[in-house]
């Protein structure tokens, strides 16, 4: 069994050494002795739970500034959706690792996306060492019929399930109650009650939405969803940013799980996530995502956590609302616990997935509370080491293969723009 030992790292206030014996943390401890152990000298940097992204549109990374600065339908129904028609799967493969390359960079192990082609980000995540949980598309035309495309990316992604070491997993994604009819949304409850994977959907992201479905239906997006028996603790809902009281009851009663994307929410105008009466009144899972790059155009979690507790505080009016260790513990230890993943805080026996962070950097100095700097002082640049299920995705700041990852991408917008 391989052996790393990472010493000379600072954890919950002391300074220590960590033992990881294949994918599991082995010990905690200062002076430990491993011999034939791979060794790391943290240098004082501190040892910390990394992050769980749960909510993405990974391959996105390549619309990063294409359709900016418009409204949700517009932006999806005359920019994203016909250019993503011509996408092919080599192109969602560029993009897939694109994203996971900023990903690693900013301290993330984990995604939950929902996108085309998936057997092409299948690969790219199996490739880069990173966790992951890819969605079996549904979106459907007007005959209520999931597209060819969806249908097809799905039969070959379900083949590769079970390959690698476990660290990619599927989920049901139907896109959204507008995009998906009641029949198939009862279909895909049926399969999910029997294979046991999670459900991926956007929920009650704009006001339009909430509107169209109560037409439509006669109730609400979160209650159509329930009344399809599609709401429960595996059901991660994107957004739920127009969630009434019952929905809220109704949320915390099935023990749902919100991903709270804080950055496309303002950059879309889609509204303002209701934290206090969400989380803290009604005790819903909370967790936070980032989006995809061509409406959040950024996948740094860490730009997700400072919006997320700032804007809990300016809608709530309450500077004490979504405290810097709430936020940070949705970003990390709930995330992983949302898709069973036995990790998310560091500590013997648990899955190996932590980062060092470079306390010397100013923006970490004063160093009076070091998950507060990360909440709100941090970017990207302070994290120097990412490891996930025991292997070394970053070290001092590198990646491997990072040069040819920007270098396919550049060239993929070359030759968008030369058409």
């Amino acid at each position: 069994m391989t052996q790393l030992l990472i010493q000379n790292c600072w954890l919950d206030g002391r300074q220590t050494d960590i033992l990881i014996e294949g994918n599991r943390i082995a010990r905690i401890a200062t002076g430990i002795e491993a011999p034939g152990a791979d060794r790391m000298d943290a240098g004082g940097m501190a040892a910390m739970p990394p992050f769980y992204n749960t909510h993405n549109h990974l391959a996105m990374s390549l619309l990063r500034g294409y359709a900016d600065d418009m409204e949700l339908f517009t932006w999806l129904n005359d920019h994203i959706w016909p250019l993503e028609a011509t996408l092919t799967p080599g192109d969602v493969y560029i993009g897939t690792r694109l994203a996971l390359l900023e990903m690693i960079r900013g301290g993330t192990v984990f995604f939950n996306d929902m996108y085309w082609f998936q057997e092409a980000a299948w690969r790219a995540a199996v490739e880069m060492g990173v966790r992951g949980c890819i969605g079996l598309l549904y979106i459907c035309g007007p005959d209520g019929r999931v597209r060819e495309q969806t249908r097809a990316g799905n039969d070959m992604v379900r083949e590769l399930a079970g390959t690698g070491d476990g660290r990619i997993r599927l989920a049901h994604a139907p896109h959204a109650v507008y995009t998906v009819p009641p029949a198939m949304l009862e279909t895909i409850a049926a399969e999910a009650a029997a294979d046991g994977l999670p459900i991926h959907i956007h929920c009650s992201e704009t006001e339009r939405e909430n509107l169209d479905c109560r037409k439509q239906y006669g109730v609400s997006p979160a209650a159509l969803l329930d009344r399809c028996g599609l709401l429960g603790e595996r059901t991660v809902l994107a957004h739920a940013v127009h969630l009434d009281r019952d929905d809220m009851a109704l949320l915390k009663e099935r023990r749902a799980v919100i991903s709270h994307c804080p950055c496309s929410n303002l950059k879309l105008t889609s509204g303002l996530f209701r934290y206090q009466p969400v989380v803290e009144e009604h005790g819903i899972r909370f967790t936070i995502g980032t989006d995809g790059c061509a409406s959040s155009n950024n996948l740094s979690m860490l730009e997700a956590m400072k919006f997320a507790a700032l804007l809990a505080k300016q809608e709530s009016g309450d500077p004490a609302v979504a405290p810097c260790r709430d936020i940070f513990r949705a970003a990390t230890r709930n995330g992983a616990g949302a898709f069973g993943i036995d990790a998310g805080i560091i500590a013997e026996g648990k899955l190996a997935d932590l980062m060092l962070v470079n306390r010397h950097d100013p923006m970490m100095v004063a160093d009076f509370d070091v998950i507060s700097n990360l909440v709100y002082s941090a970017d990207t640049s302070v994290i120097d080491t990412v490891i996930c299920n025991g292997r070394v995705l970053m070290r001092n700041r590198q990646v491997d293969g990072e040069e040819e990852i920007i270098r396919e991408a550049r060239a993929w917008c070359a030759s968008r723009r030369r058409k």
